[in-house]
């Protein structure tokens, strides 16, 4: 799953306000409806939709009646459903009142970033801070609830997911959005100057995939201060990812042992350098908090010596991505014969092209000659290919890209980076879901050994039903 949180610039779940936070655009209606909280005829009425998202359109149409939902929950709840929803609202006290502040305070004053709002409100001052929780109680409250909604239909999707011994995989960036409620609560944990603007953000140098780097924008930790408060913002924010998942992909693992600084005034990020991370110190603390490290790295890109001796202390999994492995020999270490079960394969990331994208478009001569020749006779298709060879890998974890399961071409790639609009857009249907396809499926994974096993725990039966 890419991250779950309320997306930001670009419509991004990358560029999220809230790292604790759902994404109220993946509420069901119907699931509201069913519960008694809005009427059926309403989500009827909406039209049906097909093809790329429209995020515009879907929030001015869906949101209204999410909050109507909020509000009549509100107002006629009975004592079963309210006690439910007070005990979200005291568990996640520490996350959800700033949250739903700060979501209320942006939507009011049009979508301004935080530190231009009024200076009381942007500095968060205690007095400006109740003066405005009182004035516009009822609001915080509706916007608890939809969050309330988020996590109770999440936890019954996990419930539903873990009873049929399918886990969920989360990912969580190693970096937030400056415009997040993150920020905004902890200006302290991060690299502001006194007028609460960046000094650095976050980025990568020049790569594979831009000539100028990756000019994030993302502020930058005071790793400093997140070290003497034992990290216990990063020990939340973890334990909070492993409640909602079972294992969590940790993007940018390179930004613990190493992370490029880009003064904040730059506009690409050609002019940034490496500045030493957190390391060990981290997941030690980490390890201890949370009684294991569930992780798998995202150790893609420029990845030097240090940061693979780092994931392999810590016994972290790193990542491997087919598409990646028929350059020059250097990137053959994407390809399973040179893999070992502490590996995670994927057929292409949301990063990346689809495999058929990627064969028919960006590949090169030489790229298609050599996979041609790893992955012999392709009858049904390079993408059938290549997910066979990921499948029938020894990595302890196999990620195939529904796009390349349903034989996507480049019209359905999730997202460019370094293209700031249009990306995140692709959805699939309903009748693109075929008893063919799964049955081509299992009978790969059952062969390779790769059938789901029964969760060890079943999530709280509550959430089922």
């Amino acid at each position: 799953m890419l991250p779950l949180g309320p997306v930001g610039f670009g419509d991004s779940p990358y560029s999220s306000t809230s790292a604790f936070a759902g994404n109220p655009l993946l509420i069901s209606l119907e699931r509201l409806a069913d519960r008694g909280w809005i009427d059926r005829a309403q989500i009827d009425a909406l039209p049906d939709t097909a093809g790329p998202v429209d995020y515009p359109h879907i929030f001015n149409r869906k949101m209204p009646l999410v909050f109507e939902a909020a509000h009549n929950f509100l107002r006629s709840a009975p004592p079963n459903s309210r006690s439910r929803f007070e005990r979200f609202s005291d568990e996640n006290r520490w996350w959800l009142d700033d949250f739903v502040l700060f979501d209320h305070l942006r939507a009011k004053l049009c979508l301004e970033s935080w530190n231009h709002w009024p200076r009381e409100l942007a500095h968060r001052d205690p007095g400006a801070l109740a003066q405005k929780r009182s004035e516009v109680h009822d609001d915080l409250q509706a916007r608890s609830v939809v969050q309330f909604f988020f996590f109770e239909q999440w936890q019954a999707l996990r419930a539903y997911c873990a009873q049929r011994s399918i886990r969920m995989v989360g990912d969580v960036a190693i970096f937030v959005n400056f415009d997040s409620a993150d920020v905004w609560t902890h200006p302290d944990l991060f690299r502001l100057d006194a007028n609460r603007e960046p000094e650095v953000v976050a980025g990568v140098p020049p790569d594979f995939f831009s000539k100028t780097g990756q000019h994030w924008g993302n502020p930058l930790y005071r790793w400093d201060v997140m070290q003497e408060r034992g990290y216990a913002w990063w020990i939340d924010r973890l334990r909070w990812a492993t409640h909602n998942f079972d294992y969590v992909r940790l993007d940018h693992f390179r930004g613990f042992s190493q992370f490029w600084e880009i003064p904040a005034h730059e506009l690409t990020a050609v002019n940034g350098h490496w500045v030493d991370g957190p390391k060990d110190d981290l997941f030690h603390r980490l390890r201890d908090a949370l009684g294991g490290l569930p992780f798998f790295a995202e150790d893609l890109g420029y990845i030097t010596p240090d940061v693979h001796a780092l994931r392999e202390r810590l016994n972290i999994p790193g990542m491997a991505v087919l598409q990646f492995g028929f350059g020059d020999p250097g990137s053959h270490a994407h390809l399973p014969h040179t893999f070992t079960p502490a590996k995670v394969v994927y057929t292409g990331t949301h990063d990346n092209d689809t495999v058929l994208g990627w064969w028919q478009s960006s590949a090169s001569d030489d790229e298609r000659r050599h996979a041609a020749s790893y992955l012999g006779p392709c009858e049904d298709g390079v993408n059938w290919a290549m997910i066979r060879c990921a499948i029938n890998s020894v990595a302890s974890l196999c990620v195939v890209s529904f796009q390349d399961v349903l034989g996507l071409g480049s019209e359905a790639r999730m997202n460019v980076p370094s293209k700031a609009n249009g990306n995140w857009r692709w959805r699939f249907s309903t009748d693109m879901l075929t008893p063919e396809l799964s049955g081509k499926l299992a009978s790969l994974v059952e062969v390779a050994d790769r059938w789901p096993q029964p969760v060890a725990q079943i999530i709280n039966e509550e959430w089922a039903t």
